[in-house]
């Protein structure tokens, strides 16, 4: 009886306590005041401003559509009308999807969401949700449910400055929402999840999956027929066009991705962060420009859409960001970043097979490989070409790989094993050949798809002499109060030359996160070296490309440089690099459609990259390559040639007689005629 007794006091005390603390639920049609979020260059120049409207147009329930409405129970609270606050069901499922599936499911309500954006703060505690169910439980004792979806409908966020769903109308659609369709209804209420990963204008086809699954929830709760469903799936959504007030859109969109994940949608909207991200404008600008002018003298060869990154590989630094000729381009879904998106790299991929056959001991630069025909059993058989359909007998690695030869990279892949490949790309930095069995002996030739901002790290790897560094485009955050929530483990900011531009001084902070090492090492310096060396040298390249390509960098001969092209000419790339800069071009069409024609070191992707790495370079001496203690060099008949220790071979060399000479000459002059075969492969 004493237990009981002291044990009610304890209950009494504790809950009288705690529902002391809670917020009165009157308080829901209160507006709290919020702070935009700045993200800048590297230099301080404004990029875009992501903030809340405060003056929301408030659209009361009877006017809202009623799609629009079973639309946002369908996926977000399908018990509303029958739940008193909270969901037992709903809680159950959600955990369950955690520990089977790993999804963040939250299993909030309609009602718990209401509270949890007006009432309560963000952090995520246990006492927090306890207050949550509670205030859930008062609020439907007070208001009756279409109050309650009203409110809803009315606060919750659909992504940058559209809160309520009549500012999101307007946003994404240019009208009201009285006039919503249910295509573009379902749209809207798969946005309040995520609305930075959901948004149709920085992710379209994720933006299409989340209306779809949508749809299909409306379908299973009985809310709209299969029929209805289908039609509106298949109805063509025409977003508004967007004010442009950003710059660097691709490169922007890319870093709210980054900071919602990290901070969260609400803070990322309404904390007044300020972010510095490692973009340089002017040299941003230059290169869209550039993008722009390139893909405008090629549309002639079916050719409508452009790219480019420039990192730098010692920092990890995106410096510039172009994801297509024109962000704003509908024609073209111009909004789409083909920087990160997946592509096909053609022989933009070879050198990952040759660091691997370098790294192994077994090849050396000058290994002979049969440039042979050759065929593979299996289902189909495989029976690689070259991009010009000729066989050049047995040929040095070096050649093989500077000239691109397709058929000397599949034997030596197919002399280790795809399986050797695919984990030394993903040492170097792919991130996309997740499911193996799809790969055969074409993954040299560009068969397995690739993001540009992986490639980046990749070439970045062999520019570092082995070292591997992530991007990571944002120098440093700070909250509203000047504090540092991040820094860059591997770039300083110039702080100096910021805070003279803005008003808050930077206070050190314990991080969010501990930083990782910015650097490993994941590839033998000497094999890196050996790969600058032969993607530098011109004279191997000469056989495939001629002596004066676009691929040459005036009196700077330490830029290493690789083309690629697939077979159906679907995509065009050339990426190179010099210890401080990363240059990665891409030419195509959105839509995999294939191009006319494409001559690497000549049209396509090459002119970009040239006109970029040039302004690079620009005044700017030329820096050597240092061989590191690990590589020995050999003189090699009039050139240097280089070995991992241990590898190396000394050289015979024979003078021609003059009637050797000139059976050269004409041999070689016999080789320049070309037979019209369509470059592709390459």
């Amino acid at each position: 009886a004493l237990f009981t007794f002291l044990f009610s006091l304890f209950t009494i005390f504790f809950w009288s306590r705690f529902l002391f603390t809670l917020p009165k639920p009157g308080q829901l049609v209160d507006k709290n005041p919020v702070l935009s979020t700045k993200i800048y260059d590297r230099n301080g120049a404004l990029l875009f401003k992501i903030y809340s409207n405060q003056n929301r147009t408030l659209l009361p329930l009877s006017e809202t559509p009623k799609h629009m409405q079973l639309a946002t129970i369908a996926i977000e609270d399908a018990e509303f009308y029958t739940h008193h606050g909270f969901s037992v069901k709903g809680i159950i499922r959600s955990a369950r999807r955690n520990i089977t599936r790993g999804e963040k499911a939250g299993g909030s309500t309609i009602t718990q969401q209401l509270v949890k954006n007006t009432l309560l703060s963000p952090e995520k505690t246990f006492s927090r949700k306890l207050k949550e169910v509670i205030l859930a439980i008062i609020v439907e004792t007070k208001f009756d449910k279409d109050q309650i979806l009203e409110m809803y409908l009315n606060e919750v966020s659909y992504g940058g400055a559209s809160y309520g769903i009549e500012e999101a109308s307007r946003l994404y659609f240019g009208k009201s929402a009285r006039d919503l369709t249910l295509a573009q209804s379902a749209l809207l209420a798969g946005l309040p999840k995520a609305p930075t990963t959901y948004s149709p204008f920085g992710n379209p086809e994720l933006a299409q999956a989340r209306q779809l699954e949508v749809l299909s929830r409306m379908v299973q709760e009985g809310f709209i027929t299969g029929d209805e469903a289908q039609t509106s799936a298949q109805e063509e959504l025409i977003l508004a066009p967007q004010e442009k007030n950003i710059k660097a859109p691709h490169f922007v969109m890319y870093v709210k991705q980054i900071l919602a994940e990290k901070y969260g949608q609400k803070m990322l909207e309404v904390g007044g962060l300020e972010v510095f991200t490692s973009l340089d404008l002017s040299l941003q600008e230059h290169a869209q420009e550039t993008v722009s002018e390139e893909v405008q003298k090629i549309r002639s060869l079916r050719i409508s859409n452009g790219a480019a990154l420039v990192t730098n590989p010692q920092t990890g630094e995106i410096l510039a960001m172009i994801g297509s000729y024109d962000y704003f381009a509908k024609n073209i879904d111009g909004n789409f970043n083909i920087t990160s998106a997946q592509r096909q790299p053609g022989s933009a991929i070879k050198p990952v097979n040759y660091s691997f056959a370098l790294e192994s001991k077994k090849y050396t630069s000058t290994s002979m490989i049969g440039d042979t025909p050759v065929t593979y059993v299996g289902s189909p058989p495989y029976t690689p070409r070259n991009y010009d359909n000729k066989f050049r007998g047995n040929v040095t690695l070096r050649t093989a790989l500077g000239s691109s030869l397709n058929i000397p990279a599949v034997k030596v892949l197919a002399s280790y094993g795809v399986n050797n490949m695919i984990d030394q790309a993903e040492k170097l930095g792919i991130t996309t050949w997740g499911n193996r069995s799809r790969f055969g002996l074409s993954l040299t030739l560009g068969g397995g798809e690739v993001k540009m901002v992986d490639m980046a790290v990749v070439y970045g790897t062999f520019a570092n002499m082995g070292t591997k560094v992530a991007l990571n485009p944002i120098l440093e955050v700070r909250d509203a109060k000047g504090r540092v929530l991040e820094s860059s483990p591997c770039s300083a900011l110039e702080s100096d030359k910021v805070n003279s531009i803005h008003f808050a001084p930077p206070v050190r902070a314990e991080q969010v996160t501990p930083p990782k090492p910015c650097a490993q090492s994941v590839l033998d310096p000497g094999v890196a070296f050996i790969l600058t060396d032969i993607l530098k040298d011109n004279n191997a390249r000469t056989p495939a490309f001629g002596p004066n390509s676009l691929l040459v960098i005036p009196n700077h001969p330490e830029v290493a440089v690789k083309t690629g092209t697939t077979q159906n000419l679907r995509d065009n790339w050339a990426i190179g690099y010099t210890k401080d800069f990363v240059v990665a071009a891409w030419v195509g069409n959105n839509n995999n459609t294939g191009m006319a024609y494409v001559a690497s070191g000549v049209t396509g992707a090459t002119p970009i990259w040239h006109k970029i790495f040039a302004s690079l370079l620009k005044d700017k001496p030329s820096v050597l390559w240092i061989p590191p203690d690990s590589v020995v060099g050999v003189n090699a008949c009039g050139r240097t040639e280089y070995f991992l220790e241990g590898t190396q071979r000394n050289f015979t060399c024979i003078v021609k007689k003059d009637e050797d000479k000139e059976k050269d000459k004409e041999d070689k002059r016999a080789n320049r005629i070309l037979d019209g075969v369509s470059v592709s492969n390459e």
